[in-house]
Formats: structure tokens, C-alpha cells, sequence
């Protein structure tokens, strides 16, 4: 093998005739002017159409501009002063650590829809990012993680640092199922307890995607130096104005706030305190939806985005009693869409001599009691747009980077060599795949049998999605050990539904019916099973059949502990039963203590031919 590569290098030519003479990155501003209360954000391709270049919308990607907000929005303290009410802007009392995003941006976009010279090729599915994140799971490889991590936003949640927190007021992590311990601190207990992994030990992936925006410029380099404190900012002509000049993401606001309270002086909107990080998030088209990632070069073509987005805010409390933290838990969210809570708020615990960053949210005082409410908000632009959050602090600001989305295009020209023999055959056609998402809701532990469809052409596959059921009993104790009738994905704690589904949701006797014929030649009883047979090598390189060569990042046991998908490939079949409409049945047992809600994403096939020269549908 070796040596057969060394002879084909000692007989390559040097240099090859360039195919195109000119690259061009064009980019265009949505149509919202800055303004995106109304939770939506679209974009027309109308310049590019007219600019008489070759379009790369499978190289485009979105550069959208997110305002991260964690604010005091109250404090009641009983006994004496407290030495500290919240202040981020205190380097003891640091708070960078204290928010941060779940995994990708792309989790900021609940549903998408696209209009190709006025016709709808892509319908409004919600909840398509969690569809989008299976599918970047596994189809993605560790190394594009180290290259593309940083750029979208993408560090996957361990498997093995969750916990469960059914009672709200005896817990630092917060409320129902908890992945956000920030530490860098990922060894087991090996010695005197039963194996529980790394269960409230520390997630990389939160710490390592937190990284990516709470740049500091008040951050010593020279960390253990007194005297020479450098700062990042000092190394910045103008400081903080060279990160708004470059887009750096960054702490864009840190006010701290009043310490001079007392049992009789309470908080207010002007006293409180705030932290801010102004974020300009890269989204690729290719990872939002199939039909970019299939685009040739095009020319002339009109298209229209339209992208719903989770604008979304969390309310939290912390109690701090004589000095010692006592709860954090969050007690409402509220996203307009009803879609994915794309922030996390990190837990206050201290394990084993390290402090989570969520550790400062509970203030300081040695005799005091302290509660403390705050909420957490992500907005799209540069505006907080939770008006209530504004008017309990007044102190909220701007962003300091980008106010709009943009898309960003390449455009090339071609070698009319080149350009000649592209156009020989002008009329492509671009298959892709769309998706439909259903669900079924509150299964227990008896046998369920489900039709999701009575017809749908051209299937793919399906995908289900388990989720603890946010329902409560009579006594009301929280089937999650979430907030009551709030689905676990809307978690300020939980990462579900950005990747990971609810921990060890597994299923039993488990079977997709296409037709009434079953999809599993035999029913599904075992994890191994689902693992080996239907879920491994899926989107992955060469179907993860050549080793060396393959891709994809859930493993055997992120399937067991909080990565469970079931997954069952139903593209099988003959050219001319592609078109017949065919019913979807879902069928198993749930094997989880809890009651658990299904979400069901079904792939199915879609084509659309093009002239490339002029961008008519054909």
C-alpha cells in the first residue's frame, strides 16, 4: 500500500489548471432591520440572484448575533448586611463561568423554511434542531470537533456527568436532571462508593463551549502575578473597541450590585447586578438543512429564508443561608415557540475542592440570609427582548457587536474553459430529504403500539427521541423533577434536545411497522441491539464499515447513559415503491421508572431539478 502511494507521488505533475478564476464572499442582511421581537428572522436572496456569478449555498452560512443576559431581577436578605449581592464585576466574585450555550448554535433556530422562486421546498417543521443535532452526532468526527468546534459552537455533553435532582430545595446543580457542572474536574470515585461514573463531576463540553464567549479583557494573563498584572485588554489598542471593531465574541457587561444591603433596604431595577455577553454565533446552511449540503453552483436563483427562533428566558432563585448555599433551582422559562431553551446555566456545587461557575450566584454574607432572584435570557440581535427582565434592571445593555444577521455567500466565476463544460448539461436535480415530527406523549411502562402516519412517500428513516414527560401527580411531585408541565428541554440545566434525550430512557420490544410490515426482522429487546444493528454507522463515513476511515461521535455507552436514540433505517425498498404512500407505526415498552414523551422525526426523500444558468425550477 505504502509503496504504491510513493510511486503515484514521484509521478504527480506539479500544478493544475485553476477551474475558477474568481472567489467571492457576498454577504446580505435579513429583512428585520434589527428588530426580532417577533421571534423570526428573513432573508431573500434577491442581490445575490442579480450579481451574474455561481452561488455556494453548500459553503453559506449565517452569522447571527446573540445578546446574553444574566441579571439580578431581586434580593431579600434577612439578619445582617451582606459583604456581597451579586458582582460579576469583582474578580472574586467572578461570574463568567456562570452561563453559557448549549451544544451548537445552531439550537437558537426552532424551525426553517425555504421558498425557491416562490414555492415552498422546504416546509415549517418545529423542533428541527434537535433533528439537526442527531444528525451533526453522528455524523461528525472528534477531529471536526477540534476544527469546526470553536467556529459553530459545538462540544458535545459528557454522558457520564448528569445527575437527578427531584427536590429543588436541598440541591446546588438546580432542578431535574442536571449536566451542568462547569469544573475541570473529571476524575471517578474509585474507592468506597458504587460506581456512579463521573456523575456530578464536571462537563467538558459546557466548560470548553462557555470559553468560546466569556472572553474577559479584565482577565490576568500573569494569573499568580502581583505585580505584574497583565491584563487582555492591555494588550488591545483601545481595549474593549478592538473586540467591537473584530466581532470577538466577549463579556460585553459587568456591573455589580449593591452590598449595602439590608433586611429594611431592599434591591432595585437602578441597584442590581448584570452580566452580558455579546456573541456572534457562525451557523453552516449545510447544517441546518439537507437541500444546501446537495446545491451545485447556481446561478440567478431567488430564495427565500424564513427561520423561527428560541428567543428565550429562565427565571432562577438561590437561597444562601449564614454563608452557606443552600438551593438553585429554576422556577419558569419562557420561550415564545414553546421550542429548546438554548442556555445553560452552570451548577453552584463544590465537589472535592472545586467551585462550579453558578458558585457566585448565591452572594456572600456571614451572617446573612440571602435570596436571590435572577433571569437568564437569549435574544437574537443586540436588544434583550424579555421587556419584564428590562424593568426589574434597568442596567441590561446592548450588545456590542453585530445587530443583524447576515448571510454569508461565495461567489465564484468560472475559467470559461471550465464554465463551458459545467454548463454542457444545465439541468441538475437535487434530491434531499425533509422531515415531518410527531409525538407521542406520556408513555408509561405498559406496551405501546403508535401510528405516527397513515402515508408518507418516499421514507427514509425515523429517529425517536425519548424525554422524561413534564407532567405532575396528584401530590404534585414532577415526573422530571423539573418545573411542572414544562418540557425537560426548556431546562436552564438539563442539555436534552441539543444532542443528549433524557438519561436512560431505554425501550424494549421495540419495532418501526412500515405498512404493517415491521421494519426489525425481529423485535428490538436489547441496548446492544438497537446499538450495533441500526444506530452505529448511521451518516457516518463508509457507514463506519472501515476502520481508520469513519465518523460519528456516540459511542456504546453515551447510548446507554444520555445519548438514546432509536433509530431505524427504512429506505430499503424498490424504485417503484418510492412513490406509494406508506403508514409509520412506532412500537415498544418503555423500561424507565418515569413516564416518558416520544419525539419522532420521519426522513423522507425529495427532489427538485433546476437549470443551473438561470435558476428555474425545471
Amino acid at each position: 500500500m505504502s509503496d504504491k502511494l510513493v510511486f503515484d507521488l514521484a509521478q504527480e505533475v506539479e500544478g493544475s489548471p485553476n477551474v475558477f478564476i474568481r472567489k467571492d464572499w457576498i454577504n446580505i442582511l435579513d429583512n428585520q432591520n434589527q428588530n426580532y421581537n417577533n421571534n423570526q428572522s428573513v432573508i431573500d436572496t434577491s442581490q445575490l440572484s442579480n450579481s451574474n456569478k455561481y452561488m455556494s449555498y453548500r459553503e453559506a452560512y449565517l452569522s447571527v448575533p446573540l445578546l446574553i443576559t444574566l441579571a439580578q431581577t431581586g434580593t431579600v436578605i434577612t439578619a445582617n448586611n451582606a459583604l456581597s449581592s451579586f458582582s460579576p464585576a469583582d474578580d472574586e466574585f467572578s461570574a463568567d463561568y456562570a452561563v453559557g450555550l448549549k451544544n451548537w448554535f445552531g439550537q437558537i433556530i426552532h424551525s426553517f423554511t425555504l421558498d425557491y422562486n416562490g414555492t415552498t421546498i422546504i416546509q415549517q417543521t418545529p423542533y428541527i434542531n434537535m433533528w439537526n443535532s442527531f444528525k451533526l452526532m453522528t455524523s461528525l468526527s472528534l477531529d471536526d470537533i477540534n476544527t469546526q468546534g470553536a467556529t459553530i459552537g459545538f462540544y458535545p455533553d459528557d454522558p457520564l456527568t448528569w445527575s437527578f435532582n427531584p427536590n429543588s430545595a436541598t440541591t446546588l446543580d438546580g432542578n431535574g436532571v442536571c449536566n451542568n457542572t462547569n469544573y475541570n474536574f473529571s476524575a471517578s470515585v474509585v474507592n468506597g462508593a458504587f460506581n456512579t461514573f463521573r456523575s456530578d463531576r464536571g462537563n467538558d463540553g459546557l466548560l470548553k463551549r462557555q470559553q468560546l464567549i466569556n472572553f474577559d479583557i479584565d482577565a490576568k494573563v500573569n494569573q499568580g502575578d502581583n505585580i505584574n498584572n497583565v491584563t487582555y485588554g492591555s494588550l488591545l489598542s483601545g481595549g474593549a473597541q478592538a473586540l467591537k471593531n473584530c466581532w470577538k465574541s466577549y463579556i460585553s457587561t459587568k456591573l455589580d450590585g449593591s452590598s449595602a444591603l439590608t433586611a429594611t433596604t431592599p434591591s432595585t431595577a437602578a441597584n442590581r447586578g448584570v452580566i452580558q455577553y455579546s456573541v456572534v454565533a457562525t451557523i453552516y446552511l449545510k447544517h441546518i438543512h439537507s437541500f444546501f449540503n446537495m446545491c451545485p453552483l447556481l446561478k440567478g436563483v431567488f430564495m427565500k429564508m424564513t427561520m423561527n427562533l428560541n428567543n428565550t428566558t429562565c427565571d432562577l432563585e438561590t437561597r444562601n443561608l449564614l454563608d452557606v448555599p443552600t438551593y438553585l433551582r429554576c422556577t419558569a422559562v419562557r420561550n415564545p415557540l414553546g421550542g429548546v431553551n438554548p442556555l445553560m446555566v452552570a451548577s453552584g456545587n463544590n465537589v472535592a475542592g472545586a467551585i462550579n461557575g453558578g458558585k457566585n450566584l448565591f452572594g456572600s454574607g456571614a451572617t446573612a440570609n440571602i435570596d436571590n432572584t435572577y433571569s437568564a435570557n437569549v435574544s437574537v440581535g443586540a436588544v434583550c427582548l424579555d421587556g419584564s427582565l428590562r424593568a426589574a434592571n434597568s442596567r441590561i445593555a446592548d450588545g456590542a457587536l453585530s445587530r443583524s444577521i447576515y448571510l454569508y455567500v461565495p461567489a465564484y466565476t468560472f475559467n470559461p474553459v471550465f464554465e463551458q463544460a459545467y454548463l454542457s448539461s444545465p439541468v441538475k436535480a437535487i434530491k434531499y430529504t425533509d422531515v415531518y415530527q410527531y409525538q407521542v406523549i406520556k408513555q408509561g411502562q405498559n406496551p405501546f403500539t403508535n401510528l405516527l402516519t397513515n402515508g408518507i412517500a418516499n421514507v427514509k428513516s425515523i429517529l425517536v427521541l425519548p424525554f422524561y414527560n413534564p407532567s405532575a401527580d396528584g401530590l404534585g411531585v414532577v415526573n422530571s423533577g423539573f418545573v411542572s408541565g414544562t418540557p425537560v428541554f426548556q431546562s436552564p440545566f438539563d442539555p436534552a434536545g441539543t444532542g443528549p434525550t433524557s438519561p436512560m430512557c431505554w425501550l424494549t420490544n421495540f419495532n418501526v411497522q412500515v405498512s404493517g410490515q415491521n421494519a426489525i426482522y425481529n423485535m428490538e429487546r436489547y441496548n446492544f441491539e438497537q446499538f450495533n444493528n441500526q444506530l452505529y454507522g448511521q451518516n457516518a463515513v463508509n457507514g463506519g464499515l472501515t476502520d481508520g476511515i469513519t465518523s460519528g461521535l456516540i459511542n456504546r455507552q453515551a447510548f446507554d447513559m444520555e445519548y438514546c436514540y432509536y433509530y431505524v433505517n427504512i429506505e430499503r425498498m424498490l424504485p417503484v415503491e418510492q412513490s406509494v404512500p406508506k403508514s409509520i407505526q412506532v412500537i415498544g415498552q418503555n423500561l424507565s421508572s418515569k413516564e416518558i414523551d416520544l419525539y419522532c422525526f420521519i426522513e423522507y426523500g425529495n427532489e427538485i431539478s433546476i437549470d443551473i444558468l438561470t435558476g428555474a425550477r425545471v
